[in-house]
């Protein structure tokens, strides 16, 4: 019985990780008006606040994984958890927008090394397929449930004015939390084995990270400027940069090197469909919140404070409907997401034809849950439906390509439908929000597609079961040394 209390000690205090990182991307929205003030930023600025962070957190969440396997995955939680909570702290004390946006791709940097070793926890501690499920669970409703205190957190604090500006509080309250977290860790956290194996793939760690920069950065800064020859330049250059990433990862895995991502996962055709579910999914799932955090404010005359407590009840429908779909789903499959994707539609369809000044807040809290309720139903279940036709020994590689996927989605839709939002700003809130809003539901219909495309999560029929054989058997007959890859297992 001693060993199950720790085990599920354990988690809690490494779920602190995806808690923390996950509140960082959120807390910004609503806080965007009082640190554009304070650090006299432009819309382009504010906006890379945001998609610096996530920017730093894709690009090393890979290598994050497999310093866990060479050098320890308590350790490196521990280190990855010190880094970002001194990272929050420089940001809080940023004076410009500059030092604000290099400092915060430090703190999603960080992010990427302490969040790997979480997912990696939970598969080393919970062998039992039930347990492990319920693991899971646990970590996907931490997901939803970190946005909606990032919102309110956010609100609060940056309406609240001590001996320091209220945003810069936003950024300190990792402190404590933090030497809390390193306090438990190093008490109550036992280290895993490591892989001494395993490599670094320093260029294409390079190679991805350049192509990432090469794509974000100028669909941000390149409204803001008026689309100059340079930004259009960059983002045909991205493309170039992902064709050579994926023939480098060919390459190398060709001659028995260490990639940093196995390309032949992407052989399996239901793990492709989940990922563009995935990238979709988040993106609009990151840009909603941005979205809604500044019209409320800016478009509807909502108060930061009140703004952030807006968010409290979808978060509390978004935790109800998360245990409903992960019960659900074992006898629904995929029904109980295609709902949510629905619903999802609806809310943001008659947010858009309803939300106006002098709305009722009841109206614009009801419909604020509504989505809270369709999201529950979608996001914590759509990581256990990208990844349920992957072989084992390929679960660590796979939920690696699937959280920088997430990760690049979710800078995506602050970068892509983010930049509608602001361009539109220009005329009216209202019409940004509408503009914003139409964006918000073509990824949803694309969302709805990729899981009509997908096999239903409840049974495995026998040409799935020959399908899923016939993957495994092209994966095999490449390469079959199992430690070369990302695993977290």
């Amino acid at each position: 019985m001693k060993e199950i209390k720790n085990k599920w000690l354990e988690l809690v205090i490494v779920l602190s990780a995806p808690l923390l990182s996950v509140i960082d991307v959120f807390i910004i929205n609503v806080a965007i008006p009082s640190i554009k003030k304070g650090v006299h930023a432009t819309d382009a600025e504010v906006q890379m606040v945001i998609a610096g962070y996530l920017l730093g957190y894709a690009a090393f969440l890979i290598t994050g994984g497999r310093a866990g396997d060479h050098f320890g995955r308590k350790k490196v939680f521990f280190w990855g958890m010190f880094a970002f909570t001194l990272a929050s702290c420089l940001c809080g004390l940023s004076a410009s927008a500059l030092q604000l946006n290099v400092t915060r791709f430090f703190q999603g940097l960080s992010a990427s090394f302490m969040v790997p070793q979480t997912i990696a926890f939970i598969q080393v501690l919970f062998t039992d397929i039930k347990e492990r499920a319920k693991a899971f669970a646990l970590y996907g409703i931490t997901l939803g449930t970190a946005a909606a205190i990032g919102q309110a957190l956010g609100g609060y604090l940056s309406d609240t004015h001590w001996a320091i500006e209220g945003w810069r509080l936003i950024f300190f309250i990792n402190l404590p939390i933090g030497i809390l977290t390193l306090w438990a860790t190093h008490k109550y956290v036992t280290e895993t084995k490591k892989h001494q194996g395993t490599k670094f793939d320093y260029t294409g760690i390079l190679i991805l990270t350049l192509g990432l920069f090469s794509l974000i950065y100028p669909l941000i800064q390149g409204r803001e400027a008026g689309w100059p020859l340079w930004s259009i330049a960059l983002i045909i250059f991205s493309f170039g940069i992902f064709a050579f990433f994926i023939y480098n990862q060919k390459r190398k895995l060709a001659g028995n090197g260490n990639p940093l991502i196995d390309v032949r996962l992407f052989k399996i055709k239901d793990f492709n469909i989940g990922l563009v579910a995935v990238l979709f999914h988040f993106m609009l799932h990151t840009a909603y919140l941005l979205l809604s955090a500044v019209y409320l404010q800016n478009g509807l005359g909502v108060s930061a404070l009140d703004c952030g407590l807006y968010f409290i009840v979808p978060g509390f429908l978004f935790v109800a409907s998360s245990v409903m779909a992960s019960r659900m789903i074992v006898k629904f499959g995929k029904r109980v997401l295609q709902v949510g994707v629905i619903i999802l539609a609806a809310a943001f369809y008659l947010q858009m034809r309803l939300w106006e000044p002098g709305t009722s807040v009841w109206l614009i809290i009801g419909l604020m849950g509504l989505w809270g309720l369709g999201n529950g139903l979608v996001l914590p279940s759509l990581m256990n439906l990208a990844l349920k036709n992957v072989p084992p020994q390929y679960a660590g590689a796979a939920a690696g390509v699937y959280s920088t996927f997430q990760q690049t989605a979710s800078a995506l839709g602050v970068s892509i439908i983010g930049g509608i939002f602001f361009y539109f700003s220009g005329q009216s809130w209202e019409a940004a929000y509408h503009a914003g809003v139409i964006g918000l539901l073509v990824c949803v219909a694309l969302v709805g597609i990729m899981l009509f495309l997908l096999p239903d999560g409840k049974t495995t029929s026998k040409n799935q079961r020959e399908d899923g054989a016939s993957s495994d058997n092209n994966l095999s007959a490449t390469t079959t040394n199992t430690e070369q890859f990302i695993a977290m297992d």
